[in-house]
């Protein structure tokens, strides 16, 4: 600006006189005066800047809460008045809980139809509280923040000027400026707090570099996360592969590869493994079935009752509202017509939104009585009269199981050797160690029975392949892979073991092809081949192709007349 104002000759006037930028001594004066008026403002910000940190140390600073948390009239911290928001959110921690997972959380509350509440801090309707759909957003900030724990936190994020804009950054815990626990009332306990950052952090490693537990997946993989390695200690990745159509499990560790050249570290199949470890869980939980099931129950009952109060809140919520927009309109007086027609709308979308609530209400009332009722109890009858049983019904998720797994068990260490060594970790300390046999390969799984290749080879002296697979379709015989015979796969076989073909075994025993025979009978191939199918020569089948060999030692046909032509007939007689 000094520039422009000396090229320009513009002059520059304070409070304290008229200033000349292009004079030396003016210019220098602006300069000095500049300079300290920078400095005067950097030294207010920084003491703007430490009266908000010290007023936050003492944890009395006056911050933004989240949904559930509110200001009384005398700026202490408590919890919403609203009872349907505080038990949305006693609500939301519990789901997260019970399944583990942000994404999770969300799908329960969309299964139920349940509204969160959020606050709106932009726009016309700022500082509202208005209820929509839960978020898997919502879900992580509410977990990761500390006030739901009763605790003052300031300095989680920081923000710096950038090139193009803000550069915003969440500091680590240890970088945080203040942390106060146990300052104002909480939904949760810090203990369960730290609880959720670790199921949060287990979650990210499933999909990060350092692989870890993560959320119980579908996939039928019983130790998903819980498997280390006994060779190098890292963590070992879940692979699936299809045999005999369904998915086999198959535990790899692939840490030692610099490159995808290299070999893997070890490979470990799943599905023995995964049945010694389930036998091992059965025979710990089995003393323990009574108080699981009554855990269980009780969890029902209390998730249920949970979510049906919450439901009903809503709809006494959408009532009061529709009350209230009625009372509006008939307050209003009959000659203003705008106003009277504005608040006749409102109460109409609050008697929809009323309607809608009390729907859902009913729907979700009756749908959960009936499960209750109809699967829920038969289920925990079941767990309390043959844990084993549930434990081995198909019917029953995988993921069930991949968290009753969790519950017991702290990780499998694996080595595989001349067997499969599995150290077997459970939550309070105890541990035990399996040893397994190596997987059967799998070409030796779909091994052919010795017997029945014994079988085809003896059939293969008088038959063909395809009569060969005809014969063993129709006595149910099945190859090493479960399927039925036929043509092809007899070839399979023979090639397989290295079985004579049925060509080569007539031709060992002396057998003529049709051009051999020919030359012995001194006539043309096709004769021969019209004497065979006239039954004066005797061949036998060499395939599936209409080749025929016939044996040396037979009668030979000769013509015996002919026609008035002088032809020789077709026709022939023994000799």
């Amino acid at each position: 600006m000094l520039e422009l104002c000396a090229l320009s000759g513009t002059l520059i006037l304070d409070e304290d006189g008229l200033y000349d930028p292009s004079q030396f001594n003016d210019r220098l004066v602006l300069g000095l005066k500049g300079t300290m008026s920078e400095a005067e403002l950097h030294v207010l910000r920084a003491r703007l800047l430490g009266g908000v940190l010290n007023k936050a140390r003492r944890g009395e600073l006056k911050l933004r809460l989240p949904v559930g948390l509110a200001y009384d009239p005398l700026e202490r911290v408590v919890l919403d008045p609203d009872q349907q928001v505080q038990q949305a959110v006693r609500l939301l921690f519990t789901t997260f809980h019970r399944t583990g997972s942000a994404s999770a959380t969300v799908r329960a509350f969309q299964a139920q139809e349940l509204l969160f509440p959020r606050h709106v801090w932009s726009g016309p309707r700022k500082g509202e509280l208005v209820w929509g759909p839960l978020l898997c957003s919502h879900v992580l900030d509410a977990l990761h923040n500390p006030r739901y724990a009763g605790a003052f936190v300031f300095g989680r994020h920081q923000t710096r000027p950038t090139a193009t804009g803000h550069e915003f950054r969440t500091l680590p815990r240890a970088e945080w400026p203040v942390l106060i626990r146990d300052v104002h009332p909480g939904y949760i306990s810090w203990d369960e707090y730290e609880d959720n950052q670790q199921r949060l952090r287990a979650n990210a490693w499933a999909f990060g570099a350092d692989r870890r537990a993560g959320p119980p997946r579908e996939g039928p993989a019983l130790l998903q996360g819980l498997v280390i390695c006994g060779r190098c200690g890292e963590r070992m990745t879940v692979g699936y592969h299809h045999a005999q159509n369904r998915l086999v499990p198959e535990y790899a560790c692939k840490r030692e590869r610099v490159q995808r050249e290299q070999p893997v570290c070890q490979v470990i199949r799943g599905a023995a493994l995964d049945a010694a470890v389930g036998d091992l869980l059965v025979d710990s939980i089995t003393p323990l079935s009574l108080e699981t099931t009554l855990a269980i129950q009780q969890e029902v009952e209390a998730r249920d009752a949970e979510a049906d109060g919450l439901r009903r809140q809503h709809v006494e919520h959408a009532g009061h509202e529709a009350e209230v927009a009625q009372h509006r309109f008939k307050r209003v007086h009959p000659d203003n017509r705008l106003v009277a027609d504005a608040l006749e709308a409102e109460w109409n979308a609050r008697l929809r939104e009323l309607a809608e609530a009390q729907d859902t209400y009913e729907r979700q009332r009756a749908a959960a009585q009936h499960s209750l009722d109809a699967e829920q109890r038969a289920t925990i009858l079941n767990l309390a009269n043959d844990v084993p049983q549930l434990w081995r019904d198909p019917r029953t998720p995988d993921r069930e199981r991949k968290r009753l797994a969790r519950l017991l068990l702290e990780d499998v260490t694996l080595l595989k050797t001349d067997d499969v060594t599995a150290h077997v970790r459970f939550k309070g300390g105890a541990t035990r160690t399996l040893h397994l046999p190596l997987p059967v390969p799998i070409g030796l799984l779909r091994k052919t029975d010795p017997a029945i290749v014994a079988e085809i080879d003896r059939l293969l002296e008088e038959h063909t392949e395809g009569e060969i697979g005809a014969l063993l379709a129709a006595r149910d015989v099945h190859t090493g892979g479960g399927v039925a015979f036929a043509r092809l796969r007899v070839r399979d076989v023979r090639r397989a073991y290295n079985l004579l073909p049925r060509y080569e075994r007539l031709r060992a025993q002396g057998y003529l092809t049709r051009h051999e025979m020919a030359n012995v009978l001194r006539v043309g191939p096709e004769t021969v081949k019209a004497w065979r199918r006239q039954g004066l020569l005797h061949g036998e089948a060499a395939d599936d192709r209409g080749n025929y060999l016939y044996p040396p030692d037979q009668p030979k046909p000769r013509r015996y007349a002919h026609n008035k032509f002088g032809r020789a007939k077709d026709r022939a007689v023994l000799m």
